[in-house]
């Protein structure tokens, strides 16, 4: 089944409101650079310093941003749906904060590690936070929304308090972390591109190719199970994918969060309940909303930098709020 004329229409305009946000992350910042000079830093070897600006700074964070923001909305869908709790995401699910603390821990231990190696810690931490966080929810019978919110931040404030105590006893080998703690894409590289990169395509093509797997999973365990299904191990599976696309995310940019909140709540209220449109338009619009964010950040403390991880904070957390007070609905 192809899209519906009206999802078609979203999804064009969703290409051109991404583009555009694009073209101003490599425009905006302590300096500005005209649309005619970003031109030119793509066919173009030259050695002015506006040029490189683009090609050696703000292309590789323009690229981050729109790979982690959908890594990160995918990841929030995948969470909603095989729990079938509006209130899961990384975030919440304790994934942020238990690939941070492992990444934390990589660097206190191994101060030279190589970037490629550290993505490793941030997935075993994913494994580790969601764990624990689902347990937590899971015992004594049902897992409400708000009982997962709750044992969710509850993991978190634990795990943050071991972060700082790590950052505060071994400042030397974590000087960078407390900026890349609250969520932060501005130094990111061509090296950050390369590590991310291969995860998330990874992450993304399996979701989009067993995306129906999931629609099927949120008819309920029964109906599931008498269309074929293995719920425990498509279960398995997706949370596999989680592990990856949220943990990458976090080993370059740090826990950024809400992302994977409020990107599949906007998304199934537009395009319906069938996951073959959720995965590819919340891969859309969380690209977008980071890619926003970011450029947004810029002016927090103009011409200085800020993580983006305030802005999604900004935006998140009043929405978290709603939900929870809402009780939220997977509709």
């Amino acid at each position: 089944m192809g899209f519906k004329p009206s999802r078609t229409l979203l999804f064009l305009i969703g290409i051109v409101i991404l583009i555009i946000s694009m073209l101003f992350s490599l425009r905006v910042g302590a300096v500005s650079i005209g649309f005619e000079t970003i031109y030119q830093s793509f066919i173009s070897h030259s050695n002015k310093q506006n040029i490189l600006i683009v090609q050696d700074l703000r292309l590789p964070r323009t690229i981050i941003a729109v790979v982690i923001g959908a890594s990160l909305g995918i990841a929030g869908a995948i969470m909603q749906g095989i729990t079938l709790n509006p209130l899961a995401s990384p975030q919440i699910f304790g994934i942020n904060s238990g690939a941070s603390l492992a990444v934390v821990i990589g660097l206190v231990l191994l101060p030279g590690i190589s970037p490629d190696l550290i993505v490793y810690f941030a997935f075993a931490g994913a494994v580790l936070g969601g764990s624990i966080v689902y347990y937590l929810a899971a015992t004594g019978g049902t897992s409400s929304p708000v009982k997962l919110a709750l044992a969710g931040i509850t993991v978190h404030l634990f795990l943050s308090a071991i972060i700082e105590g790590l950052v505060l006893f071994h400042e030397d080998s974590t000087e960078n972390v407390l900026f890349w703690l609250a969520g932060a894409i501005d130094g990111a590289s061509w090296d950050d591109v390369r590590i991310v990169l291969p995860w998330a395509v990874i992450g993304i093509t399996l979701a989009f190719i067993f995306a129906r797997q999931l629609t099927t999973l949120g008819l309920g365990e029964d109906m599931a199970q008498g269309l074929g299904i293995n719920v425990a191990v498509i279960r398995l599976f997706f949370s596999f994918l989680v592990i990856i696309l949220a943990g990458a995310s976090v080993a370059v940019a740090g826990p950024i969060g809400f992302i994977g909140l409020i990107i599949p709540h906007i998304v199934r209220r537009l395009v319906g309940v069938d996951y073959l449109f959720i995965i590819p338009f919340s891969a859309l619009f969380g690209a977008i909303l980071l890619v926003t964010a970011d450029v947004f950040s810029r002016f927090i403390a103009f011409p200085a930098e800020s993580p983006v991880g305030i802005v999604t904070a900004l935006i998140g957390a009043p929405y978290f709020l709603y939900l929870a007070r809402k009780g939220g609905t997977i509709q």
